[in-house]
């Protein structure tokens, strides 16, 4: 499931659920309707996926530089 994932991912970033939902599905409620029994399209939880993975690399690339 899409929404286990998503919250992991908050924890790990510490990033507000509203500013997830603008940057990765461009809607700062993504989140908050996910926890309310939204389902998301499948090209949506895609681009949500796509959009943790990238997030994470990038972090993971900035700190090595450090």
């Amino acid at each position: 499931m899409l929404l286990p994932r998503i919250e992991r991912f908050l924890r790990q970033t510490d990033m507000p659920c509203t500013k997830f939902g603008r940057l990765a599905a461009h809607d700062p409620r993504f989140v908050l309707d996910l926890r309310n029994g939204r389902i998301p399209r499948e090209r949506t939880a895609s681009r949500v996926e796509s959009f943790m993975t990238a997030y994470l690399a990038r972090t993971q690339e900035s700190s090595h530089a450090r």
